[in-house]
């Protein structure tokens, strides 16, 4: 309060010196009154930009438009009068800002700004061309503003202060809606729209509530503007205006301070009208000084003030304050969190769900059910279909077919707001959370999102003294106590997994879906948060993905395994343990789905890489934790383990998708740790990505020639030219014309693997290569891979052992982000029962 107060007595200080001071640099009062006009347009576009993330190309539209309207109402409606054309004005504007907001708001990123770039141009167009009402290239003049009695409004002075109070007014408005819930959600929904759609909030309604506040308010400057000059033009609507509106925004500070525009119009202003008698290419030298704010000083001229306050005073330290939080063991879940007596048996139900994508059937037929007080764990293989199931369950997909019903209701295609509402909470793999917003602040938004107040805009969100309780009481359960007021970018990866959790337990579930919990942490906190898990699920029930199964089937009540989309069995976690048809999916059959390809390695070649304590990170998230490899010249190397175990991301650190925090990768006697990924592939490294990664509008010429076209091509010439790639892969010689789009799978997957190889290439990656592919079309890709390896080693990783058994000399195992297991493929391939204790349980 104390910081909304002295906004307000600071800037009502600056209005009233503002026309004195002006005159003093040379300028005239009616630039003052021009200071306030574009502070209040440039605020009402950073209600967009900076709170809520829309960023408007075309926000002169509303400012022209508001001026005219209120210009022709004066001319025809109320002659003499200043206050009814400008509520006529500002009437119009939102109307119509609400019909075009639920048009453009369908679309989301560069389109949405794309289309308020369009929304501007036809604008202008029309003022320009519209010369009947709008006065054409004249503009449309008439205003009469000497009529508000007692004040003399044709008096520059007095008409500046009557614009200053309409300005203050504005300045109150604005605090009050970002302080309130409407306007916490508008920061939730700019730092993670995905998160505060699951958390409850019909997100487009937030979104068109903003979009018609901000054009209002800059319509009303368009309305003081006209009423300034006497006159409205074209060129208020246009697109230059537009983007000098954005660029005092941007050079102000969008996200510090809510008075950062008007800082940006101050320094918009001074910088145009001094520089302006010096030079007539003063706009020149203000779009170098925009490019260095952009590019160097994102956070403006008020984020240059923060950073020298920080400096002074620097914050606390993170590390510190994590060591500063108060973990209460042993605590029951709060009260207000425990949902109603479940009257039904199954909370959950999901019966005969299908998903397909396009020709792919990612879920096919698949059921579960979840019973009050239940912990039901959801695993399975790469690739089986429980993240779609969960998503389609959750909201994140509409189902193809099936039902899927919560405490007797069916939330099938129901959008994630809808369903939270309904009482579904979920919690993400890779953590979802408000980076830029403290720990209370992200779950005060949860417990906001079944409050009724949620779309109040003027109520403080401090004053629900009930949601302040139950945010306490949470961070008390959750062990966050003592650090509340952190930033959530700031928090280990460990406190982040925590707040994750509860913004999902913050909503009041019925039932919560938690997406791999365990993943990433460290031993303690693994502990922590399954015992929290277990205390949760007396009273709510619980759904989990978690690929740590040795600790979910511990964890369990019920387990369903998923395999290739559909669920492959159900029952308890000694049913799972000991089904030989979950062991098979997990370690193959012990029999080779192709045999006799596979030709014996046993020279020790040179080696052409070798990885020792690889580290890399998502975020915070510890993905490689030591992990280390090598690959000799003439072998195929598998790398396996379980989801989530970190193969992939091997695979990417290697070839410069992710760069690794620590470790050493040489490659041919380089360490190419950190190199840039078009670096790693010039020097000889060829990638095929899971889902193969095609340019499908280009033919299969096309793509193999982008494959080798900033690569080096070997000594003497071409080293994998087209026509040694068509010795392996014949099949593409005949489709060299064709589309990569209208290839078959087993076509594409040859097809990726030959981009990657063209030009000189010394090591092949490949992930999942086999995935999808006709028993037909892997035998044809398993023997081309087994010839291959006499020329370029290979790094495979594949889910399915037998094949990938077959196929490898040697086999490195994985387990959260570290090489446990390392030895001949052969040992694995022939003995079943050491492949099960070494990849199993």
């Amino acid at each position: 309060m104390h910081d909304k107060t002295a906004t307000l007595i600071g800037s009502a200080l600056v209005l009233l010196a503002l026309p004195f001071v002006v005159p003093l640099l040379g300028l005239t009062s009616s630039t003052a009154t021009q200071i306030v006009v574009l502070a209040i347009s440039a605020l009402g576009l950073n209600m967009m930009m900076g709170y809520t993330g829309l960023v408007s190309f075309g926000h002169a539209a509303w400012f022209g438009l508001a001026a005219y309207a209120a210009a022709l109402a004066q001319k025809h409606l109320f002659h003499g009068q200043i206050l009814l054309p400008m509520l006529t004005g500002l009437v119009f504007v939102a109307l119509l800002s609400l019909v075009v907001g639920a048009l453009l708001l369908r679309r989301r990123g560069v389109y949405f700004a794309l289309m308020t770039l369009a929304l501007s141009a036809l604008t202008f167009s029309i003022a320009f061309r519209w010369t009947a009402v709008t006065g054409g290239e004249d503009g449309l003049g008439g205003f009469d503003r000497s009529t508000l009695l007692p004040l003399d409004l044709s008096d520059n002075l007095t008409y500046y202060y009557f614009t200053a109070a309409i300005g203050l007014v504005v300045l109150f408005g604005l605090i009050r809606v970002v302080h309130s819930p409407f306007g916490h959600v508008l920061k939730a929904i700019r730092e993670n729209q995905e998160r505060a759609e699951f958390q409850g909030y019909a997100v487009n309604r937030y979104k068109l509530g903003v979009f018609v506040l901000s054009s209002t308010v800059t319509g009303l400057g368009g309305i003081l503007s006209g009423f300034q000059h006497y006159i409205v033009t074209a060129e208020s609507t246009s697109i230059e205006f537009s983007g000098e509106l954005l660029a005092m925004v941007v050079i102000g500070g969008m996200r510090g301070h809510i008075l950062g525009p008007a800082v940006g119009v101050l320094f918009f202003t001074l910088f145009r009208e001094v520089l302006s008698g010096w030079t007539s290419d003063w706009l020149f030298w203000f779009g170098i000084v925009f490019v260095g704010f952009v590019m160097y000083l994102p956070g403006g001229i008020v984020g240059i003030v923060q950073k020298i306050r920080h400096t002074l005073s620097p914050p606390p330290d993170t590390a510190a304050a994590m060591s500063n939080r108060k973990i209460y063991e042993g605590l029951d879940l709060p009260a207000s969190l425990r949902p109603a007596p479940f009257k039904k048996a199954e909370v959950l139900s999901a019966t005969s769900v299908s998903k397909n994508f396009g020709g792919i059937r990612a879920v096919r037929e698949a059921g579960l059910s979840v019973a009050p007080g239940q912990i039901h764990a959801l695993i399975g293989p790469n690739g089986a279909g429980k993240t779609t199931l969960f998503n389609l369950i959750s909201g994140k997909y509409a189902p193809t077919g099936g039902q899927i019903t919560l405490d007797g209701h069916s939330i099938a295609g129901l959008p994630p707001h809808r369903i939270s509402q309904a009482g579904l909470a979920r919690s993400f793999q890779i953590t979802s959370l408000f980076e830029g917003l403290t720990i209370r602040e992200n779950l005060r938004l949860s417990f906001q999102a079944q409050h009724a107040g949620r779309y109040n805009m003027w109520r403080d969100v401090d004053s629900y003294t009930d949601i302040d309780a139950e945010t306490a009481e949470l961070i008390r359960f959750l062990g966050l106590e003592g650090i509340e007021d952190t930033l959530g970018a700031d928090l280990s990866y460990g406190g982040q997994r925590l707040v994750d959790l509860g913004i999902a337990l913050a909503t009041k579930p019925q039932m919560l879906l938690l997406d791999e919990p365990l993943a990433g942490l460290a031993a303690a906190e693994r502990e922590r948060v399954s015992r929290l898990i277990t205390t949760m699920a007396q009273y709510i029930p619980v759904l989990i993905v978690e690929h740590d199964i040795d600790r979910i089937l511990g964890l369990s009540d019920v387990v369903t395994v998923m395999n290739d989309g559909a669920v492959l069995v159900s029952g308890t976690p000694d049913e799972i343990r000991n089904d030989t048809r979950v062991q098979e999916v997990y370690t193959g059959t012990g029999t080779p789905a192709v045999t006799g390809a596979r030709a014996a390695n046993e020279a020790q070649g040179t080696p052409v890489l070798q990885v020792e304590n690889l580290h890399s990170y998502y975020g915070k998230s510890h993905i490689l934790n030591g992990a280390a490899l090598e690959v000799r010249q003439g072998e195929i190397v598998a790398l396996l383990g379980r989801n989530g175990a970190g193969k992939s991301t091997f695979l990417k650190s290697v070839s410069g998708l992710v760069r690794p925090r620590d470790g050493t990768v040489k490659f041919a006697g380089t360490d190419i740790a950190g190199m840039s990924a078009p670096d790693v592939a010039r020097a000889g490294v060829g990638y095929v990505p899971q889902g193969r990664g095609l340019f499908s509008g280009m033919t299969v010429r096309d793509n193999l020639a982008l494959g080798r076209l900033a690569r080096p091509r070997g000594e003497g010439g071409a080293y994998w030219t087209e026509e040694r790639i068509f010795d392996y892969f014949p099949r593409l010689k005949e489709r060299i014309t064709s589309h990569a789009d209208f290839l078959s799978g087993g076509e594409q997957q040859m097809l990726a693997i030959a981009r990657a190889l063209s030009a000189d290439v010394k090591l092949l990656l490949l992930d999942e290569p086999f995935e999808g592919l006709a028993p037909a079309v892997v035998e044809d890709l398993f023997r081309v891979l087994d010839q291959l390896r006499t020329v370029v080693p290979i790094i495979i990783v594949e889910h399915n052992l037998d094949l990938v058994l077959a196929l490898s000399d040697r086999v490195y195992a994985m387990e959260q982000g570290a090489v446990f297991h390392e030895g001949p493929a052969s040992d694995l391939l022939d003995d079943l029962d050491y492949r099960k204790k070494i990849l199993w349980l």
